[in-house]
C-alpha cells in the first residue's frame, strides 16, 4: 500500500511510521469528532505531548453499526476524510483507521489488545472513553482493558464522560440535526456541522430564478432536516457566505433530496470540485409556495437572512472548523 499523508485514514497499521509507534493511542469510533471525543483526545495530547510521545487515533470504516446492521442505514456525521481531519485539529498527530471486516468482528478482547494495540501500533499508553467496548460480544471494557494493558506493557487512561449529567454523544447530535435543532447540535459537536462532496449538474432551475447553485448529493442516510440554512463554504482556498437548502424542493416535486448551496458574492464554476460547506444556523423549513414569484421574493429573503446571520459574531461554542 502506498504511503499516505499523516492525516488521511490508514487502512493497515502496518503502514504506520515509526515515529508514530510508542504514542498514546486514542481508541474509539469518533464519528463526529464530537466534544467528548475531543475531551478525550486532548488528555491524551497533554500527557503524551510533556513527555514527547505521539498522539495516535484507532478508529474503524465502516461504522461498526453499519457492519452489524446493515438494513438499518447510518446517519454518519463524518465520513473517513472529514473524521481525520477533525481527529488532526482536536490533537491526533496521526490517524489509523481499521478495516471492519469479519475478521475485526470476531476477534477477542485480549488479541486485539495484545495484537493490535501491543503488537501493531506498539502503543505506550491507551487512552479510551469511559464507555468504550471492543472485541467480540463487545466484552472488552474499559475495566477489562484497564487489567490486560499493563500485561502486555502499556499503561491505560479511562476518560470519564464529558458533558456532566448528560455525555455528549453521537446520538443526539444525530438527532438535533433531524430536529433541526442546528445551534444545540453544533454545540454539542463544538463546532459547526461540516458535509462535503462534488458539485455535480442539476437542472439549472436556481439559475432560470436568479440563484445558481452548487447541487451536493448527500448520502441517502442523512436525516438533517429539510429547510433552509446559512452556511458557509470552502471554496479554492477560501471561505464564502452562502444561503442553502436541503430537502427534496416541493416546489418542484422531484422527491430527490439534495444540498443546493447559492454562494453571496460569488461567481465562478464549481462543477466537478469537491465542496466543504459548513452549516452555521437553521432560518426555516421546508415549505411550498403558490406560486414561482413567491418561490422567488422568499428566496431573497433568505438571502437577506443568511447575511443577517452570518454577520453574528461566532459562537464560542461552535467555532468554524472549515480549516
Amino acid at each position: 500500500m502506498a504511503a499516505q499523508p499523516e492525516h488521511a485514514p490508514l487502512i493497515d497499521p502496518a503502514t504506520l511510521p515509526e515515529r508514530f509507534r510508542d504514542g498514546h493511542v486514542v481508541v474509539g469510533n469518533f464519528d463526529g469528532v464530537h466534544r467528548g471525543h475531543a475531551a478525550v483526545i486532548a488528555q491524551a495530547a497533554e500527557n503524551a505531548h510533556a513527555a514527547r510521545r505521539p498522539v495516535v487515533a484507532l478508529t474503524f470504516e465502516p461504522h461498526p453499526r453499519t457492519f452489524f446492521q446493515p438494513d438499518r442505514p447510518l446517519f454518519r456525521l463524518t465520513d473517513a476524510h472529514e473524521k481525520a481531519r477533525q481527529l488532526a485539529r482536536a490533537g491526533a498527530d496521526a490517524t489509523v483507521t481499521l478495516n471492519f471486516d469479519e475478521a475485526l468482528s470476531r476477534i477477542e478482547a485480549e488479541d486485539f489488545v495484545a495484537d493490535v494495540l501491543a503488537r501493531r501500533l506498539g502503543a505506550h499508553t491507551v487512552v479510551v472513553g469511559w464507555d468504550f467496548h471492543f472485541g467480540r460480544g463487545r466484552l472488552g471494557s474499559p475495566a477489562f482493558l484497564a487489567e490486560a494493558g499493563p500485561r502486555h506493557g502499556m499503561f491505560v487512561e479511562i476518560v470519564p464522560p464529558h458533558g456532566g449529567l448528560t455525555p455528549v454523544s453521537s446520538s443526539a447530535i444525530r438527532d438535533l440535526l433531524a430536529a433541526g435543532d442546528l445551534t444545540a447540535a453544533n454545540r454539542l459537536l463544538g463546532r459547526r456541522w461540516i458535509v462535503e462532496a462534488e458539485v455535480v449538474h442539476g437542472d439549472k432551475r436556481g439559475r432560470e430564478l436568479g440563484f445558481p447553485t452548487a447541487n451536493l448529493i448527500l448520502p441517502p442516510e442523512t436525516r438533517l432536516a429539510h429547510g433552509i440554512y446559512a452556511v458557509r463554504a470552502l471554496v479554492d482556498g477560501r471561505i464564502v457566505d452562502g444561503v442553502a437548502s436541503f430537502g427534496r424542493r416541493p416546489q418542484f416535486d422531484d422527491g430527490a433530496p439534495r444540498l443546493e448551496v447559492f454562494l453571496l458574492d460569488f461567481s465562478g464554476d464549481l462543477y466537478g470540485k469537491r465542496l466543504r460547506v459548513e452549516l452555521v444556523a437553521w432560518q426555516r423549513a421546508e415549505a411550498k409556495f403558490e406560486s414561482v414569484d413567491a418561490l422567488i421574493e422568499q428566496m431573497e429573503r433568505d438571502k437577506a437572512e443568511a447575511r443577517r446571520l452570518l454577520a453574528q459574531p461566532e459562537d464560542p461554542l461552535a467555532p468554524s472548523a472549515l480549516v
